[in-house]
Formats: structure tokens, sequence, C-alpha cells
């Protein structure tokens, strides 16, 4: 058996550490060289750098943005969810990786046993140990790469907790805006049904006095309970926020409330200057840097498919001894048991394992390259978004500020005696429309600079989940 296995040994010396299959490489990065959408030119000179965003969120002037995101991050299932998976791809790293190292196992036993012959009683006992072990040679990276898959799987659930991470902290932030937002707007709509009522009042006085006619009394007091309405409706959409932040924040309504009360302001963020190009998108997208792990995994699964095809090397091998009681008399042995595995015959089914593999590479490569549009998309429309809302902010306030001063000479007409009460409630429903509008474009300003902040990645920079912290799993 030596000079037929030696030669086998020296081959597998050689084949050791060898691989087959692709070799893989990184997909190239998007062509375009700059964002085709106008760039925002933050006014603040303390304005912020893109490539900078880990905790952008503190730097509202809103200081409640801050304590919600914490409070979500604390606690949220989501991260706990991502965070378990990122556990369980780490320990499937650990078991694939031990399998490039020799197995040991020790086994120890003790037998006793009696014989009855001829009226005698013989009891007899021995016991015996053995240290037994055994190692695949990785004659054609069967075993490496599929570590190097489990490994790339790890980072994939890594970078997809931090995307969960960054779309977490721009719904919070998001729910928050669009609370205050809410309430700016109920705010609005509450003096406008005062200012309808006053002019209800105002109209049954004409009435009573013979100055006006009972078709005006009728337009006022409907003009007031459609003011009415709105502000019921208004509220319980301010009210449906509010359950958002409780199941995003699990912050006792209460609580919540308290917190929210005493401001309408609509939260504003810290401007930043967008330095970066959409090949840098690559290095700074979390939900990007999951899809091309996978793409590294799924082509370290060709590689192990291919290698299963070919034959396996196992060496194993075991020390015993074995001693029997009432004799010094001890047994030793050793075994040494090299053995070669040549795949025959399976039916096609190796050969199928290597084109499931590749098809779900194929899967993988379509995956990524949708992703990456995918961001580019996203970051040019909040670009746009951003540019367009910025420029119609100052005309809106413009609007609404002059449209207010033409309901309030309006109004004054009317209360001397000559105004038209259909002109007032024109002006009225415009001025209404005016405020609603600037409120809307203040708003969705501040939603279009989260989108950009969401897009660009979140301040993410390849960082690796460590363990759990104050806010879930830290990034360290």
């Amino acid at each position: 058996m030596k000079r037929t296995f030696v030669p086998m040994l020296a081959a597998a010396s050689l084949l050791a550490g060898c691989s087959v299959g692709p070799v893989y490489q990184a997909p190239a990065a998007p062509g375009a060289t700059r964002f085709q959408a106008s760039l925002p030119q933050p006014a603040a000179a303390g304005a912020g750098q893109a490539s900078d965003l880990t905790d952008w969120w503190r730097q509202f002037d809103d200081p409640l943005v801050a304590q919600l995101v914490d409070a979500a991050l604390a606690g949220n299932p989501s991260l706990a969810q991502s965070f378990a998976r990122i556990e369980r791809a780490r320990a499937e790293s650990s078991s694939a990786g031990s399998a490039l190292l020799p197995a040991l196992d020790l086994s120890a036993y003790s037998q006793r046993q009696g014989v009855r012959s001829g009226g005698v009683k013989r009891i007899s006992s021995n016991q015996a140990r053995s240290l037994d072990a055994s190692w695949e040679i990785d004659l054609f990276g069967a075993v490496r790469k599929g570590a190097q898959a489990a490994d790339a799987r790890v980072a994939a659930r890594s970078a997809d907790w931090h995307a969960v991470r960054v779309s977490l902290v721009a719904e919070v932030s998001g729910a928050l805006v669009n609370y205050r937002a809410c309430g700016a707007s109920l705010a609005v709509l509450g003096q406008d049904a005062a200012s309808r009522e006053q002019t209800a009042q105002l109209t049954r006085m004409k009435i009573k006095a013979g100055f006006t006619s009972t078709a005006n009394g009728l337009l006022s007091d409907a003009s007031f309970a459609d003011a009415r309405q709105r502000v019921v409706a208004q509220r319980a959409e301010c009210d449906l926020y509010v359950k958002a932040l409780v199941a995003l924040t699990d912050i006792p309504e209460a609580s919540l409330r308290t917190r929210l009360a005493g401001s309408d302001a609509v939260p504003r963020p810290r401007e930043f200057v967008v330095n970066t190009v959409p090949a840098a998108l690559l290095s700074q997208r979390p939900d990007i840097a999951s899809a091309e792990a996978e793409l590294q995994a799924a082509s370290a699964d060709i590689n192990v498919a291919q290698a299963r095809r070919y034959p396996r090397i196992t060496l194993g091998g075991s020390i015993g001894l074995l001693r029997f009681e009432g004799s010094n008399d001890t047994a030793n042995g050793w075994s040494f048991l090299p053995q070669m595995t040549v795949p025959l015959f399976d039916g096609g089914k190796r050969r199928a394992d290597v084109k499931v593999a590749q098809a779900r590479f194929d899967e993988a490569r379509a995956g990524y390259e949708v992703k990456v549009r995918n961001a580019v998309r996203e970051t040019e429309e909040a670009l746009v978004r951003l540019d367009a809302l910025t420029r119609r902010e100052a005309d809106a306030a413009a609007a609404a500020r002059d449209y207010e001063r033409y309901l309030q000479s309006g109004q004054d007409r009317y209360r001397a005696g000559p105004g038209s009460l259909f002109e007032l409630e024109d002006a009225r429903r415009t001025a209404l429309t005016a405020r609603q509008v600037l409120i809307n474009v203040q708003h969705e300003r501040v939603l279009a600079w989260i989108a950009l902040y969401k897009a660009l990645g979140g301040g993410w920079h390849g960082a690796t989940v460590a363990a759990r912290g104050a806010d879930a799993p830290a990034a360290g």
C-alpha cells in the first residue's frame, strides 16, 4: 500500500490549494462621471459633506428628531431580525471554515462482563481509549471556496443591517416631519375656520339689519361647516402619524404626545454639499455592497460545485490503548487510512449542480445591476425634487404673503359694509390654498433632503457590525 499511496500523496500536495471554476471579477462601475441633475448649493456656511452623513439626523434644528431616531434604533424588531441573520451567517462561516482543519475525536469506553462456567462465575473488565483523526485534503478548492462564500454572506448580512438602519432613520425622521407639517396645516385650517365663523356671525347680523340676503347667510354657514370638517379630517391625519411614530419608536402614545406638543414648525436639517459621483455610490450604499457580496458568494459556489466533480482524498488515522483488568497486559494499536473517492456516475447530478450555481450567479449579477441602477435613479430623482422645491419655496412664500394681505383687505371691506361675500370667500379660498402650498413645499423639501440622505447611503462606508449596543448592533 505504501508504494501505491506515496505517489497519490505527492500529487495531492501539488494540487492542494488549487481551485477550479471562474475567477471572480468585480463588476464595472457606472460610466457616468457626474450626476445630471443640479446639485444643491447650501446657503449656510456650516453646510456638511455628503461623504459624512453618519449622524446627520442629529443635525436637525428640532432635537426631537434625534431623540425619536435613537429610540427607534434602540429596540426596532427589524434591526434585531437583521442582526440575527448576521449571527446565523457568522456561525455558518465558522462551520465552513472549520472544514479546512483536521477533525480530532477522543473516545473511551469501559466494559465489564460476567461468565458462569461449571458453577464458577468469572467477571472480567477492560478499558479502551482511542484518538481518531481525519482530514480532507482540499485538492480543488471546494472547502476553501465554500468558506469564502460563507464569509461573503457574512459581509452581505452586515451590509443588510446597515441598509435597514439607514432606512429606519429616514422613516422615523420623515414621520416626524410629516407630523409637524400636518400640525402646521391643522393650525392654518383652524385659523381659517375661526375666520369663517366670524364671517358667518357678521352675515347673520347683516341679515337681521336688512343689509344682505338670506342666501348670503346660507353661503357663510356652509363655508363655516366646510371649514370644520376640514379640521376634523386633518386632525385624524395627524393622529395617524402619531400611531406610526409609536410603532417605530415603541414610546407609549401618551408620552409621545407630550413630547410632540408645543411646536408645529417643520424640522429643518443641516444641508450638505453633494461631493460624490455615480461611481462612488458603489462604496457608499450598503444595499449595493450586500448585492456585490452575494455576487462573490455565488461565484465561489460555482467553484465548489465544479470541485465536487473531481476526486477527493481524505486522510484518517487512530491511536488506541486497550487494558485488561487483573493483568498487566496492555495492547497498543494504530491505523492510517488514506482514502480517495472518485466520482464515476451520478446520473448527471454534479453537472446539474454546476449549472444551478451558474444560474444563481447570473441572477445575483442581474440583481446587482438592478441595485446600481436604482441607486443612481434614486439619487438623481432626489436631486431633481430638491432643486425644484428649493426654487419654489421663495415664490410660494411670496404668494402666501400677498394673498393673505388681499384676504385681509377683503375682510376689512366686508366688515365696513360694501364688500361682497362672494369676493371674500374667493379671496379666502385662494389665501388658504397659498398657505397650504407653502407648507407643502417646505414639507416636501425636507423630505427631499431625507431621501437624498438615504440615496447616498446614509454615511455608510463599509463598516461592520460588531455587537449589540445601545441602538441595537453597533457599527464599528
